[in-house]
């Protein structure tokens, strides 16, 4: 079986209202370049002021849950709302929460950011996620038509443990969203990438943020799309963009019994 995925390259600002209008336009341009699989980056919505972000967060549902989930209905294809700002009731914290969206408008997956991103590197990448944020608990997959895929959110790519969670769930194709920094992702964002979908035999679907939000950091761009072999089969440009390739469950058969690595573990 085979598919077209397609991951959405956008640098997202605090007006909120533009930035839906960009992801609506993207979203509706690869459905009509026939992508069954359309996914958004991390905090698409909105992203701005960290003091800012307890009054920017919804509830769910919200005004851009609804908004994914009406897409996702009349173009009649798999969404994932890359990531915004979850309420909490009671809490001045909010999650970091993936919907992902079947071609029904129903929400088939919630996934909340497990690995919150609290760094300070000395060449001025400096953030405390937790602050404001709150780390979700749960693996999660979902089931498509397709295949089984699994949710993660930009930090969490460094985690290798959870995407072999993901693995042992049965995910073929491992989703993530982020907002990457340009300086780590110069660095780190390719060969992660890469790692996570050799080390897993699956497809890895990976839209970024792009460009300077002048509220927050720089982010690194380079939205991929890499196989299960681990090569790179789309990448985007240094601009708002959207990438697309070809998902073919068959390959990715072919390579799990030619190299059955993943039957080959010893240990847990």
């Amino acid at each position: 079986m085979k598919f077209l995925a397609a991951a959405v390259q956008m640098l997202a600002s605090d007006d909120k209202q533009a930035n839906l209008r960009e992801a609506e336009e993207k979203i509706r341009h690869a459905a009509s370049r026939g992508a069954k699989l359309v996914a958004l980056p991390e905090v698409f919505n909105w992203r701005g002021d960290k003091a800012e972000e307890k009054r920017n967060a919804e509830p769910i549902p919200g005004p851009t849950a609804d908004l994914m989930a009406r897409l996702a209905r009349e173009l009649h294809l798999y969404l994932l709302g890359g990531s915004l700002l979850e309420e909490i009731p009671g809490d001045k914290r909010s999650y970091n929460t993936s919907l992902f969206f079947g071609p029904d408008g129903k929400v088939i997956a919630r996934y909340r950011k497990i690995h919150l991103f609290d760094v300070q590197i000395e060449r001025g990448v400096s953030t405390v996620e937790s602050e404001t944020r709150r780390h979700g608990e749960e693996v999660v997959v979902a089931d498509t038509e397709f295949c089984r895929m699994g949710l993660t959110i930009c930090y969490d790519l460094r985690f290798p443990e959870l995407y072999r969670a993901l693995s042992n769930k049965g995910a073929q194709v491992i989703l993530v969203p982020s907002a990457f920094t340009a300086l780590t992702g110069e660095a780190h964002w390719e060969p992660l990438l890469r790692a996570r979908a050799i080390e897993n035999q699956a497809y890895i679907v990976a839209p970024d943020q792009v460009g300077h939000n002048p509220k927050s950091f720089a982010t690194y761009g380079n939205s991929m799309i890499v196989d299960p072999w681990g090569r790179i089969l789309a990448r985007a440009p240094d601009m708002a963009a959207i990438i697309y390739a070809e998902i073919d469950l068959a390959y990715l058969q072919k390579i799990r019994q030619e190299l059955p690595a993943l039957t080959h573990r010893k240990l847990p």
